[in-house]
């Protein structure tokens, strides 16, 4: 290795703003298995497919409607 590096003409990483952040969320197991089966079905990680419907979710303001029985 070198002892010193020249990064005056490096530039920004352009994927920098979409870096994923971790979290813990709890879901159900129900939950779990249907996007588990649907990503085995479209060939994705579950993960992937879930932040994919949860983006979704928010790029188009989805509102959700709670009814309690």
């Amino acid at each position: 290795m070198r002892d010193d590096y020249d990064f005056s003409k490096s530039t920004k990483n352009p994927y920098a703003k979409k870096l994923k952040k971790q979290v813990t969320i709890r879901l159900d197991e129900d939950t779990i298995e249907y996007f588990k089966d649907l990503a085995e079905k479209k060939d994705l990680p579950y993960q992937s497919l879930i932040n994919l419907y949860l983006r979704d979710c928010a790029q188009s303001r989805k509102d959700l409607k709670i009814e309690w029985q």
